[in-house]
């Protein structure tokens, strides 16, 4: 595949589409499934209670995921995603409730890095419940 995104069609300011994604406790008990991390903290209420969190919280790598299929889907290759890096900075919170939470990711180009190898840095905004939960959230990407 090829980034189906021109480096000359983009501009420092350029947005991302936003995407929100759903997060149910179905939704974490199958990632515990496909990852092999099976801690309790992202299935069990009371374990979870027990250890000082306010409920059950998403794996951080689901939630790492989640934002860089923003720009995947953008770039229309996973394969254009050449760096990606995150900092956790707050959990996000699973009630069970039957809606859950939800994950809002937005984006723009921060910076046009090398015309040769037609590179962005994408900085993503990762927020749930209207608090950021992943900060210094950077993606490198070769554009087409």
């Amino acid at each position: 595949m090829t980034a189906r995104i021109a480096y000359a069609d983009v501009e420092v300011g350029t947005e991302v589409p936003a995407q929100s994604f759903p997060v149910t406790r179905d939704t974490l008990v199958r990632y515990a499934g496909a990852s092999g991390d099976f801690n309790p903290i992202h299935w069990n209420e009371r374990f979870a209670r027990e250890v000082g969190l306010p409920d059950v919280i998403a794996h951080g790598m689901f939630t790492m995921a989640e934002a860089a299929r923003v720009v995947t889907d953008w770039t229309g290759d996973p394969g254009a995603l050449v760096e990606y890096g995150v900092r956790f900075t707050r959990p996000v919170v699973v009630p069970d409730d039957g809606a859950g939470a939800v994950i809002e990711v937005s984006g723009k180009v921060a910076a046009k890095l090398d015309d040769e190898a037609r590179t962005v840095r994408v900085d993503l905004t990762v927020t749930s419940a209207g608090q950021k939960v992943l900060g210094m959230s950077r993606a490198v990407v070769r554009l087409a």
